[in-house]
C-alpha cells in the first residue's frame, strides 16, 4: 500500500449529524478510527489545582462531542500526571505516531510552547505538538458568552432583553507581554464585531497596560467597562483578573473555563496536526 493510501486511511473523517434535542455533536466533530494517536491536552501548572477540573471537563467534551476516542491530560509542572510521564506511558507498534499534544492556551506562549516541544522531543513514543487553541473566532465566541454570563454583554439568545449592566467597552486582558497583547488583538477585533462595542487589549501582567486600555475606551465614549480575561483557567495569571478589574473600577467576566468552543478547537488542532504529520 502506498504512503498516500496509508495516510488517507489513518486520517479522521469529518462527520455531521442531524441536530437532536439536548447535547449533540457540533460542526467540528470527527470520527477517529480505532488506534488513532492519543490526544493529550498540555495543561499549565501542576495537578491538583482549580485548572485540573477545567482540563478534565474539556477532555471529556473532546471525547464525547468530537472524537469518540479517549483524551488525556498532561501537566507541565509537578510529578503527578506530568506531560513527560503521560507521553512516556504511551506505546505504538512499528514506531507509529502515539500522541498529538494540544497546548491548552488561548494563543502562542513561548514558555508553554517550549515546554511542550521539550516533552514531545524527549518521549520514547513518537509524538507531535499541535498549535495553541487561538487565535480563532471561537475564542471570541467564548469570551462573548462569558461576558453574557456575567451580565456584561448581550448574548444572541437574549438580545431582545434590556441589559442595563451591559458594558459599553471591553478590555481583553491576556497573559504575557506586548507580543501576547498583539496576538490577542485578533480576538479583540472579532469580539468587537460581535458586541458592536469598542474593545482594547491589555496585558494582565502589566497594570499600566490595563489602565491605558481603560483610558482608550473612555476616550472612545465608553461609560462602563468590563474586563474579559483571555485565558482558560489553569494559567498562573488567572488570579490577576480581579485586581486588574479593580484597578480600572470595572466588573469582569470569568475565565473561559471548560467552554464547549474550546473543546471544538482542541479537536480541530488535533486533526490539523495529525493530518500534517501523516502527510510528511
Amino acid at each position: 500500500m502506498s504512503p498516500e493510501s496509508q495516510a488517507s486511511e489513518a486520517l479522521p473523517s469529518r462527520r455531521r449529524r442531524t441536530p437532536r434535542g439536548g447535547r449533540h455533536r457540533g460542526d467540528e466533530s470527527f470520527l477517529l478510527p480505532p488506534g488513532s494517536p492519543t490526544l493529550v491536552l498540555a495543561v499549565p501548572g501542576p495537578a491538583r489545582h482549580a485548572g485540573t477540573e477545567i482540563a478534565a471537563e474539556l477532555a471529556r467534551l473532546v471525547e464525547i462531542e468530537h472524537t469518540g476516542q479517549p483524551a488525556r491530560i498532561g501537566h507541565l509542572e509537578g510529578d503527578e500526571a506530568n506531560l513527560h510521564a503521560v507521553l512516556a506511558g504511551l506505546r505504538r507498534e512499528e514506531d507509529g505516531l502515539a500522541a498529538v499534544v494540544v497546548p491548552l492556551s488561548t494563543g502562542p506562549d513561548p514558555a508553554l510552547d517550549a515546554a511542550v516541544r521539550a516533552a514531545v522531543e524527549a518521549t520514547p513514543a513518537r509524538a507531535v505538538a499541535a498549535e495553541p487553541l487561538g487565535p480563532h473566532p471561537l475564542i471570541a465566541e467564548a469570551l462573548h458568552d462569558r461576558l453574557a454570563d456575567a451580565g456584561l454583554a448581550r448574548a444572541d439568545r437574549i438580545r431582545l432583553m434590556t441589559m442595563v449592566t451591559a458594558a459599553s467597552g471591553v478590555i481583553v486582558a491576556t497573559p504575557g507581554d506586548t507580543t501576547a497583547v498583539r496576538q490577542a488583538e485578533v480576538t479583540g477585533v472579532l469580539l468587537a464585531s460581535r458586541l458592536a462595542a469598542p474593545v482594547f487589549t491589555a496585558s494582565l501582567n502589566d497594570e499600566a497596560s490595563v489602565k491605558a486600555a481603560a483610558e482608550q475606551l473612555r476616550a472612545a465614549g465608553a461609560t462602563s467597562i468590563a474586563v474579559a480575561p483571555h485565558l482558560i483557567g489553569p494559567e498562573p495569571e488567572a488570579n490577576l483578573t480581579t485586581p486588574a478589574a479593580a484597578v480600572v473600577g470595572s466588573a469582569h467576566a470569568a475565565p473561559l473555563g471548560a467552554h464547549p468552543a474550546l473543546a471544538r478547537l482542541a479537536a480541530l488542532r488535533y486533526v490539523e496536526a495529525l493530518s500534517m504529520a501523516l502527510s510528511e
